[in-house]
């Protein structure tokens, strides 16, 4: 399927959304915005699905937002996601549950940096090139790098990047925890499928259960996190998936999940 701005492909319980404006450079327009909320949003209430993969046609993942049409709709008080979607960058909207896997290549700027912060898991082609340029452009980063990169890297270590606008490769992403596996360039998305196909093979509950308690730990703290995990371990010890797993243990084979 394919919409304005980006694909859709069902494979293995994995959606693969991929960026469509190659001769953009997949720059980020109004209806780009849109679309991939609605995708995530598909995701979310599609029980087929049970990982989000996002990727880039073309050379580059993206050349950031386009600040012509952007930027004046922003000012104006205009929301970047509807308020029934699920927001891509997990601050707005609906909250995603399920687990989001990226892969990126050559330009990476601005968004770009803040959807791999938002994700789950990053794949980094070598040739990818990152920059959170907005101070460049006598604005900020809007997208969520300010509350989420110094969190990722370090203070410091973000402030480095955050403050300059300077351009940093993959292999310091990796080193700043931006991206969790760099590979060839045109690797990064059979590499990221394998990631995400081997997520969707799990236990679906017991993965967006996981996902919930990390997420909490990091968002709420550690008291909040521990408060909620023993309710949420023991909920899924009821569930047909656990006696599964339990049964796939003591047959020595894999897991035949439903999400039940």
């Amino acid at each position: 399927m394919t919409t304005e701005t980006v694909t859709l492909e069902l494979r293995e319980h994995v959606l693969e959304i991929g960026l469509n404006r190659a001769a953009k450079r997949n720059a980020f327009n109004l209806a780009m915005l849109r679309e991939l909320a609605e995708a995530f949003t598909r995701a979310e209430d599609d029980p087929e699905v049970r990982c989000v993969l996002l990727f880039a046609h073309g050379a580059h993942f993206t050349a950031g937002l386009d600040l012509g049409e952007v930027g004046p709709f922003v000012a104006s008080g205009g929301a970047l996601v509807p308020d029934d979607a699920v927001d891509p960058f997990g601050l707005f909207g609906r909250r995603r549950t399920k687990p989001f896997v990226i892969a990126v290549q050559g330009y990476c700027y601005t968004v770009a940096v803040e959807l791999c912060l938002a994700a789950d898991v990053v794949v980094a082609a070598r040739d990818a090139r990152f920059t959170q340029f907005e101070v460049r452009r006598g604005i900020m980063p809007f997208g969520g790098a300010t509350l989420r990169f110094a969190r990722v890297a370090g203070y410091q270590n973000a402030m480095r990047y955050v403050l300059t606008g300077d351009f940093f490769d993959a292999d310091e992403a990796r080193r700043l925890g931006v991206a969790q596996e760099v590979t060839d360039p045109g690797a990064q998305l059979d590499a990221a499928r394998a990631i995400a196909t081997s997520i969707a093979r799990q236990a679906p509950l017991a993965v967006q259960a996981a996902l919930a308690s990390a997420r909490a730990a990091v968002e709420e703290g550690h008291g909040a996190a521990l408060e909620a995990l023993m309710p949420a371990a023991r909920a899924l010890m009821a569930t047909d998936d656990a006696r599964e797993g339990v049964q796939s243990f003591l047959e020595r084979r894999d897991g035949k999940f439903t999400g039940v």
